[in-house]
């Protein structure tokens, strides 16, 4: 059974951001199942923010898992693109745009580590990964933006297998964070970043290579099951993955990373 909370102050959240409405459970499967729910309702107001502080099948991209940790942040906003001026269909520069929120959001939280971009929809700092994206489009061309954040839970904490794989902003500053403040904080850069991508898409654009954590890697992008090895030359303005490959420079806009076999 769904069960809504209040720790989270959802009437200043909703009186001082862009959301219109927030939906905030103790526990669900997952936000985005939620926030798909939601969208079947053509008259539902938007934006709708949904989150949880637990989630028992945490969606991530290419249908991988996503652990949300206690005290950590993990929603799904159902938009309307169109309200920032950005196209109603599958852009690959939105799931970067909101990682730009994200690093905007806690940059300077956590001085001196070096936080960046991990293509195509991550944020990693140093070498760790502390906060994903996914971004579906509804066939109205409205869009589900998740957000799934490392906040005050620790690494030591996560399942095993991600241990060594993530950190959290408590590892990194040995404090809690208020979870209304950084949310808050949080939708408005992301508010920022969607009227950029919408406006100037190629200022917002050349943010993505400067904070690329890839450059000069080499790296293996599958399509499918076709392979392509090159090293990192950057991200385009559009979003596309830039490889220098045995056949020449090549830009992806969609894929997955793995390491090279």
């Amino acid at each position: 059974m769904r069960r809504m909370v209040a720790d989270l102050n959802v009437s200043r959240i909703i009186a001082e951001t862009f959301v219109a409405g927030v939906e905030h459970y103790s526990s669900l499967p997952s936000t985005q199942e939620r926030a798909r729910e939601a969208a079947s309702n053509p008259f539902e107001t938007l934006p709708l923010l949904v989150i949880a502080d637990r989630q028992t099948a945490g969606r991530g991209r290419e249908g991988n898992s996503w652990w949300t940790g206690e005290g950590n942040l993990a929603f799904s906003l159902l938009f309307d693109p169109a309200e920032f001026d950005c196209p109603r269909r599958a852009v690959p520069a939105m799931s970067l745009a909101a990682s730009v929120a994200i690093i905007d959001t806690i940059a300077a939280r956590i001085e001196p580590h070096r936080v960046g971009l991990h293509w195509p929809n991550d944020v990693f700092v140093e070498g760790k990964k502390l906060a994903g994206v996914l971004v579906e489009v509804m066939p109205d061309g409205r869009h589900i933006l998740g957000v799934g954040l490392n906040a005050n839970s620790r690494a030591a904490d996560a399942p095993d297998e991600l241990k060594s794989r993530i950190v959290t902003l408590r590892d990194l500053t040995g404090t809690a964070h208020e979870r209304t403040v950084l949310l808050m904080r949080l939708l408005g850069e992301l508010g920022t970043c969607l009227r950029q991508l919408g406006g100037e898409p190629d200022i917002l654009g050349l943010r993505f290579n400067d904070l690329c954590v890839q450059h000069g890697q080499m790296l293996t992008l599958y399509q499918g099951d076709r392979p392509t090895v090159g090293r990192c030359l950057g991200i385009a303005t559009d979003g596309g993955l830039l490889l220098d490959t045995a056949t020449g420079l090549q830009a992806f806009h969609s894929g997955t990373l793995q390491p090279p076999r």
